[in-house]
């Protein structure tokens, strides 16, 4: 449906033309000319007004094609008189609304998402937050309320000290998650030694290990380096190793073997505890989730750790059965 507004309609122009040939006819009569170009200026009055009222009936129908248009995408539906293969200005104002309207609802699909993830993280985080407040709160008010033997108290300030930090430990864990969500921690890529990225990791879950007479194995050679940002790398390995240390029993091992591939380096991270059923592999990285709910903890090591590593262009894997233990995997490209 090509139109343009400023043209003449091609009687007019034919009307035009013979009213020319008309006078410049010498042998015709005045009367007659005066005759002939009175009739030829009504008709092209006649027609100039028919023209107007097809262009008035063709803007209505173009307006009315439009608004049908919007009135069907506001109940999210396609225009039935959409022909998004036909040369015409209707098809292309169509087509680019319907773009528009996708991208909108893209938008606001996402903004629904995004508001859903929030109320979720408020919810995990009140939960992770309530129980330390509770405890510190009420431990506070025994000791500030009765008078207690030296040794409750201190077993009170003991309990309470241990309330403080796990909540210290929580408020940071959500510091990190935070900024690795939102991309405001810069990585750091350097060609440095993995025998020292792991001794640093190590070090961090050596009295707990300790604790619970776990050995923990590092099989890795001093001279092997990789592209990786030691910091950060040492925590997605410590917090591999502290999920190990946590669920091994008391007197089984760890192990830390580390194995060059063609374009990856490979750190195997195992251990002797109870292992993760098959359906839970994949549940075990996501944010606040702990296979048994009474476990120390607050669910964000392995969520942290893959986010780390999938950040350096590396990944994690998981294998696992019951009874036989776990072994995470961590992927550096070389």
């Amino acid at each position: 449906m090509r139109r343009d507004h400023a043209a003449c309609p091609p009687r007019l122009l034919t009307l035009a033309a013979l009213a020319l040939l008309l006078l410049s006819l010498p042998e015709l009569p005045a009367a007659a000319l005066r005759g002939a170009a009175a009739a030829l200026g009504a008709a092209v009055l006649v027609l100039t007004h028919l023209w107007k009222r097809c262009q008035e009936r063709r803007e209505a129908g173009f307006a009315n094609s439009i608004c049908e248009t919007l009135d069907a995408l506001e109940k999210d539906r396609e225009p039935e008189n959409y022909r998004p293969y036909e040369d015409s200005q209707l098809s292309k104002v169509q087509g680019r609304l319907l773009q528009y309207h996708s991208r909108t609802q893209a938008g606001q699909r996402q903004s629904e998402a995004d508001k859903q993830t929030i109320q979720e993280l408020v919810s995990d985080i009140s939960h992770q937050v309530k129980t330390p407040l509770s405890n510190i709160r009420m431990f506070t008010d025994i000791l500030c309320g009765q008078e207690l033997p030296e040794e409750k108290r201190a077993e009170f300030l003991s309990t309470l000290s241990a309330q403080v930090r796990k909540l210290d430990f929580l408020m940071q864990s959500l510091i990190k998650m935070s900024r690795l969500e939102t991309g405001t921690f810069a990585l750091r890529l350097e060609d440095a030694a993995l025998y020292d990225t792991i001794a640093q990791a190590v070090s961090g879950v050596l009295p707990a290990a300790n604790r619970k007479h776990i050995q923990i194995d590092v099989d890795c050679d001093s001279r092997e380096t990789v592209r990786h940002d030691p910091k950060w790398t040492a925590e997605a390995l410590g917090n591999l190793l502290d999920n190990a240390v946590k669920y091994t029993p008391e007197g089984g091992s760890v192990c830390v073997r580390v194995r060059p591939w063609q374009f990856y380096t490979r750190i195997d991270v195992t251990d002797t505890g109870p292992g993760i059923p098959a359906e839970l592999c994949n549940d075990v990285f996501k944010r606040f989730y702990r296979a048994q709910p009474g476990t120390e903890g607050v669910g964000l090591g392995l969520y942290l750790a893959r986010g780390i590593i999938t950040r350096q262009r590396g990944y994690i894997t998981l294998k696992s059965e019951v009874g036989q233990g776990s072994a995470f995997s961590v992927f550096l490209l070389r």
